[in-house]
């Protein structure tokens, strides 16, 4: 038997005054995920169990049948694995966005310094660690404005607000708190004189581009502590996504990182390519994970327009050949689902329950035929929490 999990981050919504009502799932032409549901079964799963943040950290473990009740300590802490990043026990681990702040650094303007490009920030971070790296305090470049800061011997005494969570508000009601954030606040504000004058923004302001004129530090932790996928559920399994979010998790849990060219986590990602990645890694393993990133940041960005395009290619370009692929290969299981929704008017994540599709050898059909977020009310299956339909996905 085959697996496969197609994951769409953020793509399910609320209903839109915008579309007389309707949600963004609904609007899009999706054939191939109403064909999994046609030939399977529709359903809803809550991926964030109470008392956790809707990140797609937790959620994405919910997904993949993991407890974040026992041995998640943060998204940071997974991001550094997939970065190569050896945490010591006395590492706190730390998401540094660059982000975009206007009116004088005082509101938050892009959480993703306008998508900057993976070579310019790449500079920027070496710069960072140039002038302010030391034996406390480390950059790692991660991808576009995805990076990672290490504390070394540092404190988990604070709280952070993620970026994309706060969208045109002023920072200074967000800025880290706790008995370990001045330390954490000083960093931030040491950085600001140095990507005012730094080259690369420089030439982002000539060009009409926004400058990664901050940084941003969020999602700290500590080293991890999770069993591998094979020994939970016997299987081998595989990631491709463009995130270091889940490479990170992928590398925890013992799954191949498989890289794809093109892959940027944005509309513009090589959806063809992990297609094609996906049906490859299953010649050598059990399972795949295919992860598409542009739902996600497309809500995140308000763009409504950017997320029917992102949802519909991802039904069109992965969704479908991925299946038409199952189901030349003979016994297979397919499931397809957002980790948590991302609605286009918040611009952040929720803890909404989400629908999923699933279809394959051994899963008899009920009555749904199309794929969105109806399946919330008319789903024969559902988990709550969502790691529940892992073992559900996978039971003989």
């Amino acid at each position: 038997m085959k697996y496969a999990i197609l994951l769409g981050d953020g793509m399910s919504d609320r209903p839109m005054p915008e579309l007389d009502g309707a949600t963004p799932l609904m609007r899009a032409r999706t054939p191939n995920l109403d064909r999994i549901v046609s030939q399977g079964v529709g359903g809803w799963s809550r991926n964030t169990p109470d008392g956790f943040e809707p990140g797609s950290d937790v959620a994405n473990l919910g997904v993949l049948g993991y407890d974040v009740r026992t041995g998640y300590t943060g998204r940071s802490p997974l991001e550094a694995a997939a970065l190569g990043i050896d945490l010591q026990p006395t590492d706190v681990a730390f998401r540094c966005n660059l982000v975009t702040l206007r009116n004088d650094l005082s509101v938050m303007d892009d959480f993703s310094a306008g998508h900057i490009t993976n070579e310019e920030a790449a500079s920027i971070i070496a710069t960072l660690q140039q002038e302010l790296g030391s034996e406390q305090w480390t950059f790692h470049p991660g991808v576009s404005y995805r990076h990672a800061l290490i504390w070394h011997h540092g404190s988990e005494a604070l709280s952070a607000t993620p970026p994309h969570d706060i969208h045109d508000q002023q920072v200074a009601d967000y800025q880290p708190k706790g008995e370990a954030a001045d330390a954490v606040r000083a960093l931030m504000q040491a950085a600001e004189p140095i990507l005012r004058d730094h080259p690369v923004n420089q030439a982002r302001i000539g060009r009409g581009e926004k400058p990664a004129n901050a940084i941003w530090l969020w999602g700290h932790g500590r080293r991890p502590q999770l069993e591998s996928f094979r020994s939970l559920y016997g299987l081998s399994g595989a990631m491709i996504t463009a995130v270091d979010l889940m490479r990170g998790i992928a590398a925890n849990i013992g799954f191949e990182n498989i890289h794809v060219d093109g892959a940027t986590g944005w509309i513009d990602t090589n959806y063809a390519g992990k297609a094609q990645a996906a049906l490859a890694a299953l010649a050598r393993h059990d399972l795949v994970f295919v992860h598409v990133e542009s739902p996600d940041e497309s809500g995140h960005a308000g763009r409504l327009d950017y997320k029917i395009q992102a949802i519909e290619d991802f039904d069109a370009k992965v969704v479908g050949p991925v299946l038409d692929g199952l189901e030349a290969m003979g016994q297979y299981r397919v499931v397809s689902l957002p980790d948590h929704p991302t609605p286009v008017a918040t611009r952040t994540h929720n803890m909404d329950p989400v629908p999923f599709a699933m279809c394959g050898t051994g899963i008899a059909p009920d009555s749904n035929q199309a794929y969105d977020e109806h399946l919330l009310q008319s789903g024969s299956l559902t988990f709550n929490p969502g790691m529940g339909m892992m073992a559900r996905f996978l039971s003989k």
